[in-house]
């Protein structure tokens, strides 16, 4: 069985947890709707995650809608006392699979509530706020989605706040409303807008939790990374995974899959040292 611990921890919120995590978005079915195509194996995978040291699984109600949240019920309840489930609010589904924004006081709440009881839980350990302004991370002010979630702070329902797909200035925004605990953005070998944004969360001491950590939806194609793989014994995911851990040290990652294999390969990352050398070669692909 893989072993996380190389990889080393970094504060959650008031937690400490492992640096590699588990995405469970690619337990949906295609296009993150609907049922998986194999609810055992997806039920095993994640499983085999806990039993392999991860900590920290992100998910989100609109993933399905609702079908990851059951999973991870189902599978993993009662949930283990070291693991930090972080979910997301901020959008719905449509019947034809589309992503809407979700970010009124009464959808947000809506929201709140979903994954309490698809998950199982009577308070939910982080909720990132997903803006939606666009595609990417888009100007706009956060705070009045931001102060609904803070109220059901109060109300005991959310533990911690964080954000995702947000840019710097919302970031420092939302940090002079609340207690920002994660920011979860685009980023990788060949995005690498947030480099200013990581390196000052490193100094707040905040997460930055990176996804789509080989490219997106289109996985990167670059004969530097493929090169670099081979001559390690690797796979270009593995590399790139590895990069991102030696890139900062408060990057939490949070790679997905549906198949134990590969989520065995993903957590091996953690085995992998990247020399000087080989690092400013991946540099070179940004």
């Amino acid at each position: 069985m893989v072993q996380i611990e190389q990889a080393g921890t970094f504060p959650l919120g008031d937690r400490i947890v492992k640096r590699i995590g588990y995405g469970a978005m690619q337990l949906a079915g295609p296009g993150v709707f609907g049922p998986p195509r194999d609810r055992a194996e997806a039920v095993a995978v994640l499983r085999q995650a806990v039993e392999s040291g991860v900590d920290h699984i992100d998910t989100s109600d609109f993933y399905g809608p609702h079908v990851v949240n059951q999973l991870l019920r189902e599978a993993l309840a009662p949930y283990p006392d070291d693991l930090v489930i972080v979910t997301k609010v901020g959008a719905r589904r449509g019947a034809d699979a589309s992503w809407n924004p979700a970010f009124s006081r009464e959808e947000l709440t809506q929201a709140v509530h979903d994954n309490l009881r698809n998950l199982g839980l009577d308070r939910l350990d982080v909720v990132n706020l997903r803006l939606m302004f666009g595609h990417g991370p888009t100007e706009g002010s956060l705070a009045e989605p931001l102060s609904a979630l803070v109220d059901l702070q109060r109300e005991g329902l959310i533990r911690h706040i964080g954000l995702s797909n947000a840019t710097p200035a919302q970031v420092a925004e939302a940090r002079a409303m609340a207690d920002i605990v994660c920011v979860q953005n685009l980023y990788n070998l060949a995005n690498r807008d947030d480099d200013a944004l990581i390196d000052d969360l490193a100094r707040a001491g905040i997460p930055y939790v990176p996804f789509f950590p080989l490219g997106g939806f289109t996985p990167l194609q670059s004969s530097t990374l493929t090169a670099v793989a081979g001559r390690l014994g690797a796979t270009p995911m593995q590399v790139a995974l590895a990069w991102l851990l030696q890139r900062a040290p408060n990057i939490l990652l949070i790679p997905g899959t549906s198949s134990r294999a590969h989520l065995a390969e993903n957590l091996a990352a953690a085995e992998l040292t990247l020399s000087p050398e080989v690092i400013a070669a991946l540099d070179g692909i940004g």
